[in-house]
């Protein structure tokens, strides 16, 4: 038994590295994105694009693909992604189209009209198990869950077009010996790491919150609930009339890289799309849901 216990533990020490080389950021200032005093020159130490940033989450009733086994986490809201808006709430999309994974880009023209050609070369599925992350993919497949296509080409929608955006997940901070598709990897892992910092449906079970087909909800009720665990206020997301809960966004300005730095949250700059009251929180499609152990 001990022996297959360090066989395993030898073997995670050597998966390839995933992380960039923040080797040169000792030393340098130390800033919040968006609050810079003076002219942070190392966009990778720092979030010099994209660092008003977004940790969004979705709440889905059903995924479309339950007969393939694809089901949403039971007590959980699941990932949309973390997105690099500018510091004005400007943003921009598909930044790096050598880098584009995304199968069925969204949008697929860019504004000033340059194409976003669907991607028809291996899936990111298999950029993670070559980087040996199963581990990775399990938590991804749990809890970051497309709804009507396989959940990989979310995580590479995802990837594609906010990843780029970012100056922290450029391929120039992964030299020197930079391996194709590390930054991909360490992208999923900052996203997992993000997600954990706000167990939106714990908090607002807490408060008496819970999906339901028969009650609904006000907006302040839910916004108070989530503002007394986050110190801020969240945008949060409706449809049909902002009568449909769906969404909400997490706001915060970063220290140092997106990777490893301080997440500092901050009120939306977003206006909420939810009514004053009667929000719908609904219940999970029967069978659209299975236990997890997280």
């Amino acid at each position: 038994m001990v022996s297959v216990v360090q066989a395993n533990i030898s073997s995670l020490l050597t998966l390839p590295p995933t992380y960039p080389n923040i080797e040169a950021c000792v030393g340098l200032p130390v800033q919040y994105s968006c609050e810079n005093t003076t002219v942070l020159t190392n966009s990778c130490c720092n979030v010099v694009q994209g660092g008003l940033v977004l940790q969004t989450q979705y709440w889905d009733t059903y995924t479309g693909l339950e007969y393939q086994g694809q089901l949403l986490p039971t007590g959980s809201w699941g990932i949309h992604g973390l997105w690099p808006d500018n510091c004005d709430g400007s943003y921009t999309q598909y930044c790096d189209l050598s880098r584009q994974y995304d199968p069925d880009p969204s949008p697929s023209t860019l504004p000033d009209g340059t194409p976003v050609p669907p991607y028809t070369g291996p899936s990111v599925r298999t950029f993670i198990e070559e980087f040996g992350r199963l581990d990775l993919m399990e938590y991804m497949d749990t809890f970051w869950v497309n709804q009507g296509a396989p959940n990989e080409d979310f995580w590479a929608h995802e990837f594609s077009k906010h990843a780029t955006c970012t100056s922290t997940f450029d391929v120039a901070c992964y030299e020197p010996g930079y391996m194709e598709h590390q930054e991909v990897i360490n992208f999923y892992e900052t996203v997992t790491k993000v997600f954990q910092m706000y167990p939106t449906y714990n908090i607002l079970a807490a408060a008496g919150i819970l999906p339901s087909n028969t009650t609904t909800y006000t907006l302040a009720q839910i916004t108070n609930a989530l503002y007394s665990q986050t110190g801020a206020v969240p945008y949060l997301g409706c449809y049909s009339n902002g009568t449909i809960l769906d969404e909400v966004w997490y706001f915060h300005h970063v220290l140092g890289t997106e990777q490893y730095g301080h997440f500092k949250t901050l009120n939306s700059t977003t206006s909420s799309s939810c009514a004053e009251s009667g929000i719908w929180y609904y219940e999970r499609t029967p069978g659209s849901e299975r236990v997890v152990s997280y």
